[in-house]
């Protein structure tokens, strides 16, 4: 599985780790950058992770800012992004069995890095629960595709 990873220089940090960890676990890793800690612009990142997975470069992203908001925001704005703010394995799991989220968003300064490897494990092993859940995700494409709901 290949898992696409972005981080502005507030989320450098916990990219890394992130980084790491995937490939420790036989992940194959997509880096997007930023590529050190010098201060970048979050919106590049999130929306480049964003298009890996949707063009399918990846199947999966994972951005890093300092709140996770940024990135997030930047994210979503690529049409057929579902990206959610993880903060804990329940985010994680939530994020994905329930809205078949495809980009986690990371805070370095609000999550702890133990924390966020968790929760990046859960949230790449957690699978979409389908069901009622469908019509609601399937509304969410409606929105990337301009349509009203």
């Amino acid at each position: 599985m290949i898992v696409a990873v972005g981080s502005d220089h507030a989320g450098f940090v916990l990219k890394e780790q992130i980084r790491g960890w995937l490939l420790e676990h036989g992940y194959e890793v997509l880096d997007l950058g930023a590529y050190s800690p010098e201060r970048v612009d979050y919106p590049h990142f999130g929306a480049e992770v964003g298009r890996a997975v949707v063009g399918g470069k990846a199947e999966f992203g994972i951005v890093v800012c300092g709140s996770g908001q940024g990135v997030c925001m930047a994210a979503n704005k690529v049409p057929g992004v579902r990206a959610g703010i993880i903060r804990d394995i329940q985010d994680a799991e939530m994020t994905r069995g329930h809205n078949n989220a495809n980009v986690a968003c990371f805070g370095e300064r609000v999550t702890e890095p133990e924390v966020a490897l968790a929760a990046v494990q859960a949230f790449l092993t957690t699978t979409f629960e389908g069901g009622r859940h469908e019509a609601r995700v399937e509304q969410l494409a409606e929105l990337d595709a301009g349509q009203e709901i």
